[in-house]
């Protein structure tokens, strides 16, 4: 209320609401983690459709277990993902793992690993709009475009720099991760600042510029004066005019006159650039209707000199020349196109700068394309699992805010010259230790395909019992593999890793019914599924099941269903409160969401206030669950507890600064085992 009512009367005053909602996170969320066709390595991608996929990585490949994977995650019902691309493996003394293209000043190298590059990645500059004048503009400016020709995409960057000290600057706009170039980066390292070299045009069609001088040594020497020469004359001894050849224009080359004899020279550049524009603009608009050039004072890599751009209808990109003035008077630069610091001839006329196509020497300023290697071969299990440090492999979903399913379909990848033999460059049991305590710190299930030479029982139990090398409550495992379409082979049959259709399963399930219920049964429908490299009988999976092993089967009516839900501590033998995936994957939910919902609570005064507003906001989270169907139990108090108060935080946890939160639950368990008990009944005496 107001510190001093002044008058009777009824006073309102607006309190802050001690409700803090807590949202529950999603549950569904997959990640993968494998080879693609191409796309960025070792960054983990957004996509929420296999045609997003298609965009990013190029579609499926024969030789990408992923691509597949990915396919079947959203054909069974995904709806998000994130994809991390592995890259090729290679050993020797030089690889080159990513094509690029050099200048003499900074170097552009594709993001993708592997000779899929070579030749489609093209660069571009252009200068169409931009003011490169030194007094108000930004003369080292240029429009840098990058195309993808392997899928027509391209990304432009307009108005980036050379000039390190602008927010332009390319090295920090085509570099960012977030909004930067999604196929190239550029290393700066090598250029100087402030740049030393002026930048200049790709793009033209047709014979390259050429400026020089119709007239003689005295007109050299008297512009050579206006730049502080030794000459003092002030007026053109005879006339000055200069060629200008144009593409696609008839009667080019034009001699234009710029000066007249016994006329003023003008005493600066800009002056002369004036002067150069007027005369050059007069002549084209009788020559060529709607075509005109833009002249200016603008440096070089000798020194300052005039720019010349010229604009010609229906032909969008400029052409660029440059007037070079130094001590030896106005020279020919000719057509400088390019990303360069050496004056090109001026028959060169460049399109596009290709990387990873090699130094052929029509290129203006081009010191070297180097072209992306032959691969040794796949990803290794080194590739796969990455450096936490560099956040590559599987550890590049460390920068992903959530995720909930994790699988490596090349664990299990099989071998190029034999589908029933594993690779022998894969290390699983590597490769599955380093995700499932990836997967614990993230609070994720780890989806564990079998290898492929596992295909009947005994191999299965051998696999899982011994092989596998993996207990933990944060995975499951599958078996048999599976058997779909193949898009790539005319839909003949192929054998696959099964994460990919497990993790879309997984996601149907939470969507209609929630995380609690186990994903399995006759709803758990493998769709695309056409078969499985073993057909199970119920006495064998009677062997599996109690190991902890999640099998497939086919029934009548049904087809291919998932038909186990326990983790990799779910043998019977073990008596683990995790067996069941649905436990688990509870519990995971409501750690992640109750860690991200509380985090309000953070440099509260830590007394009853806040613990009473702790009991509010979690016990309302867990009464929705509760609501929804996800604990057993017929009351809230059977349910789940929320406790909060100066039995769980004592005095010593306040004077560390620790508030403790103690939250139970009554899991849903599976009925796995339905047992009817059917009696006769006997007639009755007297009927």
């Amino acid at each position: 209320m107001p510190a001093s009512p002044t008058y009777p009367g009824v006073y309102i005053q607006e309190l802050q609401s001690p409700v803090h909602s807590i949202t529950g996170v999603a549950t569904s969320v997959a990640a993968f983690v494998g080879y693609t066709a191409r796309g960025i390595d070792n960054r983990a991608q957004a996509v929420y459709s296999f045609s997003d996929f298609e965009r990013l990585y190029g579609g499926l490949a024969s030789n990408s277990e992923l691509g597949y994977s990915v396919q079947q995650f959203f054909q069974n019902g995904g709806s998000q993902a994130y994809v991390v691309r592995a890259p090729m493996h290679y050993s020797g003394a030089s690889p080159v793992p990513y094509a690029e293209v050099a200048f003499a000043n900074l170097t552009f190298s594709a993001l993708s690993s592997g000779q899929w590059a070579n030749g489609q990645l093209l660069i571009d500059a252009d200068l169409r709009g931009l003011d490169l004048t030194v007094a108000t503009g930004d003369p080292w400016a240029f429009n840098l475009t990058i195309t993808n020709l392997a899928d027509g995409t391209t990304e432009s960057f307009p108005s980036v720099t050379l000039d390190k000290n602008r927010q332009n600057f390319v090295g920090s706009v085509v570099n960012d991760p977030d909004n930067g170039s999604q196929l190239v980066g550029v290393n700066t390292a090598s250029l100087s600042n402030p740049p030393t070299l002026a930048v200049t045009a790709t793009g033209i069609v047709g014979a390259a510029l050429a400026s020089g001088v119709v007239g003689g040594v005295s007109y050299l020497e008297t512009v050579n004066s206006a730049l502080g020469g030794g000459n003092t004359n002030t007026t053109a001894n005879q006339d000055a005019s200069v060629s200008l050849s144009l593409p696609n224009v008839p009667g080019s080359p034009l001699t234009i006159k710029v000066i007249g004899k016994n006329l003023p020279i003008p005493q600066t550049v800009q002056g002369l650039a004036n002067q150069l524009q007027q005369a050059i603009n007069n002549a084209l608009s009788i020559a060529v209707p709607g075509a005109y050039v833009v002249a200016s004072a603008s440096p070089s890599g000798s020194g300052t000199g005039i720019r010349v751009n010229a604009f010609l209808p229906n032909q969008p990109d400029a052409v660029i020349g440059f007037l070079a003035l130094s001590a030896s008077g106005v020279s020919d630069a000719g057509a400088a196109l390019g990303l360069g610091a050496s004056p090109p001839p001026t028959s060169i006329n460049v399109a596009h700068y290709a990387l990873g196509m090699g130094n052929s020497g029509a290129s203006y300023a081009e010191t070297g394309s180097t072209a992306a290697t032959t691969p040794t071969g796949l990803p290794t299990s080194t590739e796969l699992i990455g450096d936490p440090a560099a956040f590559s492999g599987i550890y590049a979903l460390a920068k992903v805010d959530l995720f909930n399913l994790l699988s490596i379909p090349e664990a299990a990848r099989a071998s190029a010259g034999d589908p029933t033999a594993p690779d022998t460059t894969i290390n699983p049991v590597e490769i599955y230790s380093a995700a499932i305590a990836l997967c614990e710190q993230r609070r994720a299930l780890l989806l564990i395909d079998p290898p492929p030479n596992v295909n009947t029982v005994a191999s299965a139990v051998d696999w899982k019992t011994n092989t596998l090398g993996v207990v933990k409550e944060n995975g499951a495992a599958f078996f048999p593999r599976l058997r779909l379409a193949d898009p790539l082979n005319n839909g003949q049959l192929r054998t696959f890793a099964p994460s990919g259709v497990v993790a879309g399963v997984y996601a149907t399930t939470d969507g209609t019914r929630g995380v609690w219920k186990a994903p399995a049964g006759i709803g758990a429908t493998l769709n695309g599924v056409q078969n499985l490299t073993y057909q199970l009988n119920d006495q064998e999976n009677g062997t599996l099941n109690p190991l902890g092993l999640n099998c497939f089967r086919t029934f009548p009516l049904y087809g291919p269903i998932l038909w186990g839900a326990r983790t990799l501590v779910g043998a019977d033998a073990m008596a683990n409160q995790w067996k069941y995936v649905p436990v688990r994957r509870t519990a995971l939910y409501l750690e992640e969401s109750l860690f991200r919902g509380t985090k309000w609570v953070v440099f509260e005064p830590n007394d009853e206030p806040l613990w009473a507003a702790i009991r509010l906001n979690v016990g309302s989270f867990m009464q929705q669950l509760f609501q929804k169907g996800a604990f057993q139990g017929r009351t809230p108090d059977q349910a789940y507890f929320v406790k909060c108060d100066g039995e769980t935080t004592t005095q010593a946890d306040i004077d560390q600064g620790i508030v403790n939160i103690l939250v139970g639950f009554a899991p849903l368990k599976p009925a796995e085992f339905v047992v009817i008990q059917i009696e006769q009944l006997t007639g009755q005496a007297g009927d």
